[in-house]
């Protein structure tokens, strides 16, 4: 290893030479107490600033072991040290001055919700900090000031890793906290799963958000408080006594006028499956970790997955067992969200009325009487919900502001009033027994089948790489094949966005193999995702610091919107693992004479 002094000479060197220069500074050094690393440097000084990372010894960051001895306080403690670096380097960025992004000194910049981030980690047997980040390396025009690099070295970032990741430096109250937090919001899951609950709302939660481009608390917003019928008390390890709403297993409604808080409230149980940072104002509101938002999503790509549950004898003749199209409805891709939800082993589901496909939800008697039961190929989201619990013990959230018709079905039924909460479960019950009884179909659905095998594609990789590309939290682009994640809405962070990318990669080029289904292959993920983080789904020894981990859901959720998945390619020497159903053989002909295409470009049959 190199010494910070090897550094100052190379930099003496190379000082007012052509930009090219600064990639003779890659490798690591010895600064006192940390190493510096200079892993990527920029093409120029307009291009993405440089990426470097700092990793201070655990006996130099005496950060006290019992913060970090569990997996979501050692995430808490590094995302405490991750905000109070980025505070630092703030003060220092463009002091540094020079043309494009010279001086630039950033830290991936995190939300309100506490995430595990490749930005920040701590070695949990040796204590060791690790800290990565961007420097825009100093240059006039393209001429290399290395002067200006030299101050932000040598001067800027000690002084930041000084303050920052010593804990004698620290707000040691403030990185207590964080950890004490941590723990409550982890008691308070764990007791979700032993009191029956989906989700828990603490009293005096400020769940508006100050506008819809800021996730931090509305100014003199109604504070949530529980009804009474609902309230329970938990004592938690260092909070104590608290009290809120919990929201128990099975079918629950909320309803009320518009503008009176129901969407505020789903959003923030959306929210819940993350923990949050002390004052956002949810942190005491958590919800089921595998929640899923369901919601219609016109256009999504569906990809050999059974909506046979929900959809069934379509007059074109698709086999709703395997259902394949590049251009969902409503209906059609609302189904598939709840099924691949199911996949994901998901145990609630959240459901806004606003943003689902009517005929997806509901059909009143009327529709029914007009439009015969034997005439409509989709049943209704309100005759399966009361089967997806008892069958597979899945509990619904749902708001709704214009159909009264779960009213009949529900466990629950909570009216927002002006953002506070009421139970009118009996009330509403009353009501709604002078309407018809709904009727439910006899014939019980079979269980979904989840069986389906995942071919690799063989061009994801170009010249050598894979090219990946994200955009905020709208899209990942790999290559040419974009990846539309506008409507999974509980992806809160573009770096979660960076990671899927990164697993869609992993998947494609190590895992996929014809042979495993896409829910082995994505619990192998997982599985490596648990042991290694966010790294574990790069190749080559440097990690990015701009990747935060997403749930398997939001893994299900990528790789069924990935219009390349399981897509059969039209050449010969390939061998499918199905055939044509109705005269069982193995050539697209037959798929094609007989009627089991998706669309004029593609078959669909079994083929997977």
């Amino acid at each position: 290893m190199k010494t910070s002094e090897d550094l100052k000479q190379i930099l003496e060197r190379i000082d007012h030479r052509g930009y090219p220069a600064y990639k003779d500074t890659r490798g690591v050094y010895q600064f006192g107490t940390y190493i510096l690393g200079i892993d990527h440097v920029q093409g120029d000084p307009f291009a993405a600033p440089s990426r470097l990372h700092i990793q201070v010894a655990g006996r130099a960051v005496r950060i006290p072991k019992e913060l970090y001895d569990s997996k979501h306080k050692k995430t808490a403690v590094a995302d405490y040290l991750l905000r109070n670096f980025a505070k630092q380097l703030e003060r220092h960025s463009f002091q540094a001055y020079g043309s494009g992004k010279s001086g630039i000194i950033q830290v991936t910049r995190c939300g309100q919700e506490v995430l595990e981030r490749t930005a920040c980690e701590i070695d949990e047997k040796t204590g060791d900090v690790i800290v990565r980040f961007e420097v825009g390396f100093p240059a006039r025009g393209r001429t290399i000031q290395a002067g200006e690099l030299v101050k932000i070295l040598y001067q800027y970032l000690p002084a930041c890793v000084e303050k920052a990741l010593y804990y004698k430096n620290m707000d040691r109250n403030a990185v207590k906290q964080a950890a004490e937090l941590s723990v409550d919001q982890e008691y308070i899951r764990e007791q979700l799963k032993k009191e029956g609950l989906v989700a828990f709302v603490a009293d005096g939660s400020i769940l508006p958000r100050e506008s819809g481009v800021s996730q931090r608390p509305m100014k003199d917003a109604v504070p949530f408080a529980s009804p009474d019928s609902m309230r329970i008390t938990m004592k938690l390890p260092y909070k104590g006594m608290l009290t809120g709403m919990g929201i128990r297993k099975g079918v629950t409604l909320i309803v009320g006028g518009g503008y009176h808080g129901k969407s505020t409230l789903l959003k923030a149980l959306e929210s819940g499956v993350y923990p949050h940072v002390a004052g956002d104002g949810r942190e005491y509101v958590v919800t089921d970790d595998t929640a899923m938002k369901i919601r219609a999503e016109d256009g999504r790509s569906i990809r050999h997955t059974d909506i046979s549950m929900f959809i069934n004898d379509l007059p074109n003749g698709k086999d709703t067992y395997a259902f394949d199209t590049e251009d969902a409805s409503g209906s059609t891709s609302q189904a598939a969200n709840v099924i691949e939800s199911m996949e994901a082993g998901t145990q609630v589901f959240l459901i806004d009325e606003d943003t689902s496909a009517t005929n997806f939800m509901v059909r009143d008697e009327l529709m029914q009487q007009v439009i015969h039961r034997d005439m409509e190929p989709i049943t209704p989201f309100i005759e399966r919900v009361r089967e997806l619990y008892r069958e597979y013990g899945i509990s619904t959230v749902l708001v709704a502001g214009s159909s009264g018709s779960y009213f009949q079905i529900a466990d629950q039924i909570v009216q927002m009033d002006k953002y506070v909460p009421k139970e009118i479960t009996e009330l509403a019950k009353k009501a709604a027994a002078d309407y018809p009884v709904l009727k439910f179909p006899e014939e019980k659905p079979k269980e979904p089948s989840y069986d389906r095998k995942v071919r690799r594609n063989p061009g994801i990789r170009q010249k050598g790489r894979v090219k990946l590309k994200t955009m905020g939290r709208d899209a990942i682009m790999i290559g040419h094949e974009t990846i539309d994640l506008r409507y999974v809405e509980q992806l809160v962070d573009s770096e979660q966005l960076n990671t899927l990318g990164q697993i869609v990669r992993f998947l494609e080029e190590e895992i996929f193999d014809g042979k495993k289904t896409l829910g082995q292959a994505v619990e192998q993920a997982e599985k490596l995702l648990d042991k290694r983080g966010p790294a574990g789904m790069c190749e080559g020894n440097i990690v990015p610091g701009n990747l935060a981990r997403p749930r398997i859901q939001e893994i299900y959720a990528c790789m069924n919107r990935y219009r390349k998945l399981g897509t059969p390619q039209e050449r010969e020497g390939i061998e499918y693992e199905s055939h044509c159903r109705k005269c069982k053989k193995n050539t697209v002909k037959d798929v094609r004479r007989h009627g089991y295409q998706t669309d004029d470009r593609q078959d669909q049959g079994d083929i997977v």
